[in-house]
């Protein structure tokens, strides 16, 4: 399994809330991302969110690289602190 995270900064709940309500109405992710699933972290008191997308192999993982890269900044939301592409080498459940 593979994952990429990016860390935003200048975040703003309204900001959040316009991205939720966006990803709830679309039907799943854009086109080229075969993402298995999809997570949010948002820090109010630091205006920062993490967002991790996992994908079932590498190369799903780099097709949606080159689509996610070329989001328009008003789609995302902050600015881009960094990006990491990995490989996920634990994962447990509680």
């Amino acid at each position: 399994m593979h994952a990429r995270v990016v860390r935003f900064t200048g975040v703003d709940e309204a900001t959040i809330d316009r991205v939720k309500a966006r990803i709830q109405e679309e039907e799943g992710p854009p086109p080229g991302v075969r993402a298995t699933s999809m997570k949010m972290m948002f820090d109010a008191d630091q205006g920062t969110a993490v967002f991790v997308a996992f994908f079932e192999n590498e190369n799903d993982l780099r097709d949606a690289d080159a689509v996610l890269g070329q989001m328009d900044v008003g789609d995302t939301p902050g600015t881009r602190a960094s990006v990491d592409r990995c490989e996920v080498v634990i994962e447990r459940e509680a």
